[in-house]
């Protein structure tokens, strides 16, 4: 299939919303809707990239105004150009790497085992961070994206900078990775939301550039329909996910990720999913 179908793009468009912000791996889920519906290669790569555009853009949406106050406070407020350098800082890492070793990384990692590998193992880190934070060895120290430093920031870039590895979940890896470094489950989640926005729009911009070749106007439709769609899932994910960490922990994502790993061996071992 060269361009997807409305179907395709719709189905695309809401895994992607669904998966984006949640510790589970969008790549992962995305790959394997993909194999199913028929839509893979180059082109469907690129595409499912570029619909993180309505993800990331329900994000901003729906932070809009503690965004807006941030860049009108960039003159005179030093909390709003802490949190700013924050997100610069905290991005770095992951741009840096990427840039240097995501060819390399696509080549050698993108198989069925490393990624069922990066599933399981984040769901025992899950498993392990949580534990800690209940039985009380772990203790958060900063409740409020306001009240953190830089270094706390650049931890968590670091953090991120571990989602370069296919299967291991950017969202996942920024959330425990702030758990792990003191910040609580909100604001932990909350600061993934932020730092969200400047990485996916790099990676969406830099990939839609780099081979805008592969598009034509046949495409359009389809990348219209799964931008909707992603912006649309996200934005009520977004929302459910903030609720959800006020009261529970991430365990059950946990175990969902050891059954996708799972999976993942399965469908490559019986061929139903293309995982090169």
């Amino acid at each position: 299939m060269d361009h997807p179908s409305a179907f395709v793009a719709l189905i695309l468009g809401i895994v992607e919303g669904l998966t984006e912000f949640l510790p589970v791996s969008s790549t992962g889920h995305l790959i394997v809707a993909g194999s199913l519906l028929g839509y893979t290669g180059e082109r469907a790569k690129v595409f499912e990239i570029v619909i993180q555009a309505g993800a990331i853009l329900a994000v901003c949406w729906e932070f809009r105004a503690r965004l807006v106050s941030a860049v009108a406070g960039l003159r005179n407020d030093p909390i709003a150009r802490r949190f700013v350098a924050n997100l610069v800082i905290a991005f770095m890492p992951a741009a840096i790497l990427g840039l240097l070793f995501a060819s390399a990384i696509k080549r050698h990692l993108f198989a069925p085992l490393p990624v069922a590998m990066a599933f399981i193992v984040g769901a025992l880190v899950i498993l392990w961070v949580e534990r800690r934070r209940r039985g009380g060895t772990s203790t958060a120290r900063i409740d409020d994206v306001d009240h953190m430093r830089w270094p706390d920031a650049l931890k968590i870039g670091c953090a991120q900078a571990l989602a370069l590895i296919p299967g291991t979940s950017r969202s996942g890896a920024t959330i425990i990775g702030g758990m792990l470094f003191g910040l609580s489950r909100e604001a932990a989640t909350r600061f993934s939301f932020f730092l969200a926005i400047p990485t996916l729009l790099a990676a969406c911009a830099y990939d839609f550039l780099k081979n805008r070749a592969l598009f034509s106007a046949q495409d359009l439709q389809g990348l219209g329909i799964g931008f909707v769609a992603s912006f649309v899932a996200a934005f009520f994910c977004v929302r459910w996910l903030i609720r959800y960490v006020s009261r529970h922990d991430f365990t059950p994502f946990a175990w969902y990720r050891i059954a996708f790993g799972l999976l993942i061996l399965a469908t490559a071992w019986s061929g139903v999913v293309d995982w090169t």
